[in-house]
């Protein structure tokens, strides 16, 4: 059975106004990654930390699915294999699309996490400094999100899902952080097909079998329109 594996990154939710770290005049460009991004940056200012991501969970919450999103929601349904998707993004506009069993591998925004035990919980429109943990009721909460020099989510079984990929397709992705950037080699490794869909060539573009470019809003549902004709 052909199983198709997709990571997916800030390029394919742009289109639905969630800019990327590039994007100039947005969240991102108006603080340093090393202040809002990092555990490190989160002890010295929790209060700043929790600011940026209430804006960006207010942002995420009014955005709605692109055609990019549509596209891969009905590519796994009506694919005649398997379509496992991983995504680094911290949206949830995958499952508002229709997609299932999403894989998060940074967190989600809709997410609040434990600092103290580890206890997760739906997040609430904003978060406050000192905010009690659900379970432990430890002043510790913070966003659910992976951090730079956190480890991704979920990568024992997102490498399991290489090992099985007879595609793997990233799409919109910068191909800058690891381990997601490896993730080409680790499917190629197991003898899987490659394609990268972006709006321009990434780093590692040059790894893949295929390179398609465009927005994702139009390269996306042309290619998966492609496989489902393939049937």
């Amino acid at each position: 059975m052909e199983k198709i594996v997709i990571l997916t990154g800030a390029g394919i939710s742009a289109e639905s106004g969630l800019g990327t770290f590039r994007d100039e005049g947005g969240l991102w460009s108006q603080h340093r990654i090393e202040d809002v991004a990092t555990p490190e940056g989160f002890a010295r200012n929790p209060a700043l930390v929790h600011e940026f991501y209430n804006a960006r969970r207010i942002q995420a919450a009014k955005a709605r699915p692109n055609a990019a999103h549509e596209a891969l929601a009905r590519l796994q349904k009506d694919f005649h294999g398997k379509v496992t998707l991983v995504t680094q993004n911290v949206d949830s506009l995958h499952e508002a699309a229709g997609a299932q069993g999403v894989i998060h591998m940074h967190g989600t925004l809709a997410g609040a996490l434990c600092a103290s035990c580890g206890h997760r919980w739906p997040a609430p429109p904003e978060m406050m400094v000192g905010e009690p943990c659900t379970a432990c009721t430890a002043p510790a909460a913070r966003p659910d999100v992976v951090w730079f020099g956190e480890m991704p989510y979920f990568m024992d079984e997102i490498y399991d899902h290489l090992a099985e990929a007879t595609l793997f397709a990233a799409i919109g992705t910068s191909g800058q952080v690891y381990p997601a950037a490896a993730f080409v080699y680790e499917a190629q490794s197991s003898g899987a097909r490659t394609v990268e869909l972006n709006l321009d060539p990434s780093s590692g573009a040059s790894s893949f079998d295929n390179v398609i470019l465009g927005p994702a809003t139009e390269t996306v549902p042309r290619w998966v329109e492609g496989l489902l004709s393939r049937r």
